[in-house]
């Protein structure tokens, strides 16, 4: 029989070499490890692995193979422990009992230290402590406790998009169900893991579904954005969101990113998901300030992302604040459940402000066309007027309105008391720059009419005097009638 120690030049005793060797059927080590790999990728492989003790062998294997030499078979033994751990609880079990967290962690150790270290063994360690954490709470809690914080965040700092999928997966399984952990997560150190894991996304691009899982929980679903926020400034991380907000000059990348990813979940949960007042509140300040640092001077040639940081910010704070509003009922958080953060942001001035910026905005090109050639030339030359700053930008702004307005009368109200609604019936037209606009004018128009007597009649005044002509009021089954008594419009359904 050969000896491992002696043939193959290597650090490995005959107790640790010659399991694998027989298990794998094989005479090297290299050759061990590569066909126990394949064979562990079936259920019946690691069950038929897990009955011979295998991961003892193989986790000695990691501690004998310690040095810059053995990188490659290092990666191959971790890439065995991986598939091991994969669904088998007896392997799961093993680890755990085998100290196998405890030995990663110095493998960690060695590969941060060690020159040249091959980039795919973090990744391969991480998928082994997530596949170690599906079997309960007892293995999470040993997981957890050995590497929160330290070497989560040293992890979390790997610019990498290969460990921060399975990163975020492993804490996100740890602390989902487990109040302790959650909170742990929420602490100063914890969110410093949180926050290189988003200046890690924003470096390689990363936003998988594991990274939008964790991001949900902490900062749509629990009032933490605010700090998070916060912290990506270059200002004091200690200071608050508004404080940050009122000194900043420009926004970030990874402000922008941030947003961007929060813009997501929301899309893809609009339905479902309940907002915190922190986070609405906070959206709606980072959208005050954005506009006051943007440059409305220029007409913007693309879409979101724009590469200009800036202008995202305000794009992702409008898609954001859409989402919020998107629905009829409250959207409430469960520990705000008497608060309305549609009404809340309405009375901090959302639909102020945003009819300000739709009325400061040049018309869209159908309604510049329909303008009068005197007219049209003194819009241009108006030194007030603004351009959008992105493709799309006045169609998202029309949406948010639209979405306030609907069965809000308040809403309704503010936007005839304002002068707003011959406005939004100039948005009810396609525009090349802005896809839906059309569609998102008709609802704002259907909502702010809906129920409201007074804004019926504004629009049927408009129709008479031949001040606009929205054949859209038809499309939604209304039409103009004059009252043969007091002589007044009203717009009546067909």
């Amino acid at each position: 029989m050969m000896d491992g120690t002696v043939s193959l030049d290597l650090p490995v005793p005959d107790n640790i070499l010659q399991p694998l060797l027989v298990a794998s059927d094989a005479t090297t080590l290299n050759e061990a490890l590569e066909r126990l790999i394949d064979i562990a990728k079936t259920c019946d492989g690691r069950l038929d692995l897990a009955s011979k003790c295998i991961i003892l062998p193989v986790l000695q294997l990691c501690q004998a193979l310690l040095i810059p030499s053995c990188q490659h078979l290092i990666l191959l033994s971790l890439q065995l422990l991986r598939n091991l751990c994969a669904g088998e609880i007896k392997n799961q079990n093993l680890f755990i009992e085998l100290n196998g967290v405890e030995i990663l962690s110095t493998v960690v150790t060695f590969l941060r230290q060690a020159p040249g270290s091959d980039m795919r063994a973090p990744r391969v360690l991480l998928q082994i402590i997530g596949n170690v954490t599906l079997a309960g709470e007892y293995h999470q809690d040993v997981v957890w406790n050995r590497f929160f914080p330290l070497e989560f965040e040293e992890m979390a700092r790997l610019r990498s998009r290969g460990t921060c999928d399975p990163l975020c997966m492993v804490i996100y399984t740890c602390s989902e169900h487990d109040n302790g952990r959650f909170a742990d997560l929420c602490t100063v150190e914890g969110l410093n893991i949180v926050i290189e894991i988003i200046r890690t996304g924003t470096a390689v691009g990363f936003t998988d579904y594991s990274l939008k899982f964790l991001l949900s929980r902490i900062c749509v679903e629990e009032p933490r954005f605010s700090s998070i926020f916060s912290k990506l400034f270059s200002t004091d991380a200690s200071e608050s969101c508004d404080k940050n907000l009122s000194s900043v000059i420009h926004f970030g990348a990874e402000q922008a990113y941030l947003l961007s990813t929060i813009s997501e979940i929301l899309n893809e949960r609009v339905v479902e998901i309940a907002v915190s007042a922190d986070l609405a509140l906070c959206i709606f300040e980072i959208l005050r300030k954005a506009i006051g640092v943007v440059d409305f001077s220029t007409r913007g040639t693309s879409s979101l992302p724009t590469g200009g940081t800036d202008i995202d910010v305000i794009g992702y704070s409008l898609t954001i604040l859409r989402d919020i509003c998107a629905s009829g009922d409250p959207k409430v958080s469960k520990k705000e459940k008497k608060v309305d953060v549609v009404d809340m942001l309405v009375s901090s001035g959302l639909v102020d402000l945003l009819m300000i910026l739709l009325r400061d905005l040049e018309p869209p090109a159908m309604i510049q066309k329909a303008m009068t050639q005197n007219k049209a030339k003194a819009e241009a030359t108006s030194n007030s007027i603004r351009y959008c700053p992105y493709k799309g930008f006045r169609r998202d702004v029309v949406s948010i309105i639209g979405n306030c307005a609907y069965r809000r009368r308040r809403v309704q109200d503010k936007i005839r008391e304002l002068d707003g609604i011959l406005l939004l019936l100039q948005q009810s037209v396609t525009d090349a720059d802005n896809p839906f606009l059309r569609e998102w004018g008709i609802w704002s128009i259907r909502n702010i009419l809906e129920g409201n007597a007074e804004n019926q009649e504004v629009v049927a005044n408009y129709e008479l005097q031949g001040s606009v002509n929205v054949p859209e009021v038809e499309d939604m089954g209304l039409r103009v009638e004059v009252d043969p008594t007091t002589r007044r419009a009203k717009l009546v359904n067909l």
